[in-house]
């Protein structure tokens, strides 16, 4: 099947480091961490970034010398908060917590995240905070161009393999939300802890998500006001469950996080937005995030994938796997479709920043779920 040709605005220009001194840099920072004699050598490795949206991802080579006084190269992949400097997606990024959700969520839940090693969380090698894991092999269902496009490993496999990537993803987020006492261990991504108030869990990630928008068209560069996501805060506002459980939830759970082997997850990926909630937040998350995708592929009049992570199915999965019942996704569905808005409100302002693109006249036009988001909201009566 042929695919249609990207428009700019789904490419993304990440950094605006310089590479030799990145490299420069590391080499000088791990000579003084590494046993002495390690004689650590940098190799960056360049490449297409087709996933993610938000923190740096630099893959690399270290080449240490050993106790045997042989040189060996491994690979890793770090991970970097963006320089403010780059317009970053979030208004603060805290590596620290993701680099604990990560290693606690494979220690007591058994979910696949890469090994995590060294963390430098000053900035004061290269401007920002980053962490450095294991780089793992395995595929990711691209974002550009988006997998229902066509032309990839997942959309062009057998029905069967499709379910089978289908149900293992939604048991990672079975494990995950089954760890105990899961608001006493992960209390660090409470959204209280940076000041975000309420009086669940529930209610202060919404508190997060308004606070978060408020940053994106007030921050230098930011954009112009959004109607429809003001529209959606206030009615979410207004109708929030009555919720209070606070299980861990990844946040970003969708397939274009997670490394696939054999369509099994090896590498969970992404975990800027861990936070503590219900666990309908990570399900609706990873249905909305599918239908983004559906609705850019239909607006290209492509089939896409329409019968695949369909939320029916994925409740029943979900439910059957955790052996708990699941309230209605709508709420948490609006409340996706706002991140999402956010999200792109925030890479259209990097991407003009970065000269990718011309401001457009209609600030919603970059939000490339509109009309998906709008029907939602006509649904639920908002």
């Amino acid at each position: 099947m042929s695919q249609a040709t990207p428009p700019t605005e789904m490419t993304l220009q990440r950094s605006s480091r310089d590479p030799d001194q990145v490299r420069a840099r590391l080499e000088e920072w791990l000579a003084t961490v590494l046993p002495e004699g390690s004689d650590p050598a940098v190799t960056l490795h360049e490449g297409i970034q087709t996933n993610g949206m938000s923190s740096e991802t630099v893959l690399l080579a270290i080449t240490t010398t050993g106790a045997d006084g042989e040189r060996a190269a491994k690979e890793y992949v770090a991970r970097v908060a963006p320089a403010a400097e780059d317009m970053p997606v979030f208004p603060a990024y805290r590596l620290q917590d993701q680099y604990d959700a990560m290693r606690l969520a494979g220690e007591l839940a058994g979910i696949p995240v890469p090994p995590v090693g060294l963390i430098e969380p000053t900035g004061e090698v290269l401007g920002t905070p980053f962490f450095l894991m294991d780089r793992l092999e395995g595929a990711v269902p691209p974002d550009v161009m988006p997998y229902p496009f066509g032309d990839n490993w997942l959309y062009d496999a057998p029905a069967e393999q499709q379910a089978r990537l289908q149900r293992s993803t939604i048991e990672v987020l079975a494990k995950l939300h089954g760890i105990p006492d899961a608001g006493t261990t992960f209390a660090f991504l409470d959204p209280a802890v940076t000041g975000h108030e309420g009086t669940t869990a529930l209610a202060r990630n919404v508190a997060k998500t308004r606070a978060w928008y408020d940053y994106a068209i007030n921050a230098a560069g930011g954009s112009p006001r959004s109607p429809l996501i003001e529209r959606a805060l206030a009615w979410l506002e207004a109708n929030q469950p009555d919720e209070d459980a606070a299980v861990l939830v990844w946040g970003d759970s969708r397939i274009g996080n997670i490394m696939y082997r054999d369509f099994e997850p090896v590498a969970v990926l992404d975990w800027e937005m861990a936070t503590l909630g219900p666990r309908e937040l990570d399900l609706a998350w990873l249905v909305f995030a599918h239908a983004v995708f559906q609705e850019i592929a239909s607006a290209f009049e492509l089939p896409g994938m329409p019968d695949f992570l369909r939320p029916e199915d994925v409740v029943a999965t979900y439910q059957e796997l955790s052996g708990v019942e699941v309230g209605d996704l709508a709420w948490y569905q609006v409340l996706a479709g706002v991140i999402w808005g956010i999200v792109f409100l925030r890479t259209s302002a990097r991407q003009i920043h970065f000269g990718e693109i011309e401001r457009p006249d209609d600030p919603e036009s970059v939000m490339h779920h509109r009309p998906l988001f709008v029907r939602l909201l006509e649904e639920v009566g908002a």
